[in-house]
């Protein structure tokens, strides 16, 4: 019995490309917030179009195997920590000016 680790890296980096973008699109959905004339339209359009995205993207990278969907979630968790971490301190220092 062997096990198949070819498609790792390649979904463990499609899962930071769909991290990207879900990521992101949120950040930008929440300054954009303030200035929207329906902020709940934007928030509800934003949230189906990023979760239809990611949720594409994971079962087209998953391809029936779960080690390559877990590939793909490590990916999606990383780009969320340094986002997090990356932000954070902006909004901060934003906060106080």
């Amino acid at each position: 019995m062997s096990i198949d680790l070819s498609g790792i890296p390649v979904a463990l980096f499609m899962g930071t490309g769909l991290g990207l973008f879900y990521f992101g699109g949120l950040w930008l959905t929440v300054k954009r917030l303030s200035q929207s004339s329906q902020p709940a339209l934007l928030s509800l359009a934003s949230f189906f179009v990023r979760t239809a995205v990611a949720l594409s993207g994971f079962y087209y990278v998953m391809e029936g195997r779960l080690a390559l969907l877990l590939a793909a979630m490590t990916g999606f968790l990383i780009i969320r920590f340094f986002l997090v971490r990356l932000i954070s301190p902006v909004q901060a220092r934003l906060r106080k000016s």
